[in-house]
């Protein structure tokens, strides 16, 4: 990947005149990938839960105890547990052993996750990237609650485990926000962060979650997500899931800003097929959102 990714970067740099500073921070971001990542410090609750998550012999009570180190974290781990989306007709819950025991684990890295994306969202050095930063949050978000409800529908994959795939596809993109305001030509060139971001958010992406220590099978369903192909008929895959889901939560938006040709049948198609799940994932959605507020 490294060496792709020179590859392209020299092509850009000398098709598109690219100034030093946008062949650098790709060039960074490479030798990163390539070594140790440096992920935000707000990613260092993410990294301790997630090794200790990986033991499989975790009780309930260790789990809580580990969770409980990370106070944001488990205030919103309650707060989604007593959501319309899993409290159904269950009692509130008041502690948090109770709250992980009726969301599970993956549920518990998505919000652990969740938390890592919103502090970035909200640092100050990302000032100038917040319109952005917001699109960004609210389509993870959506396509969060889309893969969460598509699994539910239409598969008999874990709808936790989509919810996550869902959450985390844009990954690769919070990343680059997060190393471009290091960069101040392109502090001030929003749109030439824009342009590197969709060449390159995805392949990215993968790698970050890989060195997150996801499961394969998350990060392998963010590949080629924003790759326009035929919509399946029938989602089989927690790959098709992503590729749904980010289409419902407007990810045609990415294309056009790829110049990529729109087949209008099959965006009716893909209406006719989909867009009845609308409503619905736009409640979950708000839900999600408030909870990780």
């Amino acid at each position: 990947m490294l060496e792709a990714m020179n590859q392209r970067t020299e092509q850009d740099k000398i098709g598109e005149e690219l100034t030093a500073q946008r062949f650098g921070m790709l060039a960074d971001i490479a030798r990163e990938l390539a070594g140790e990542v440096l992920f935000p410090t707000c990613f260092d609750a993410v990294l301790r839960l997630r090794k200790e998550l990986q033991n499989p012999n975790l009780t309930l009570a260790r789990i809580a105890q580990v969770v409980q180190l990370e106070p944001l974290v488990a205030a919103k781990l309650v707060r989604l547990a007593n959501s319309a989306a899993y409290a159904a007709h269950g009692q509130a819950v008041r502690d948090l052993p109770a709250a992980i025991n009726r969301l599970g684990l993956n549920v518990v890295r998505a919000t652990a996750l969740a938390v890592a994306m919103g502090e970035i969202l909200h640092a100050k050095e990302m000032a100038g990237f917040s319109a952005l930063a917001q699109r960004l949050w609210e389509h993870s978000i959506r396509s969060a609650a889309a893969a969460r409800l598509l699994a539910q529908t239409h598969t008999r994959i874990s709808s936790d485990e989509a919810m996550l795939a869902g959450l985390v596809h844009d990954l690769g993109a919070f990343y680059m926000l997060y190393r471009a305001v290091q960069y101040p030509e392109l502090r001030e060139r929003p749109d030439t962060l824009m342009h590197l971001i969709l060449q390159w958010h995805e392949a990215i992406g993968v790698t970050l979650l890989e060195t997150l220590g996801l499961p394969q099978e998350i990060a392998q369903a963010s590949v080629d997500h924003d790759h326009p192909r035929p919509v399946p008929e029938v989602p089989r895959t927690l790959a098709d899931l992503v590729y749904i889901g980010n289409l419902l939560a407007g990810g045609y938006y990415e294309w056009l800003r790829q110049d990529r040709d729109l087949q209008e049948d099959e965006v009716r198609l893909f209406n006719e097929k989909y867009a009845g799940l609308l409503p619905e994932i736009e409640a979950a959605a708000r839900e999600m959102r408030a909870a990780l507020a």
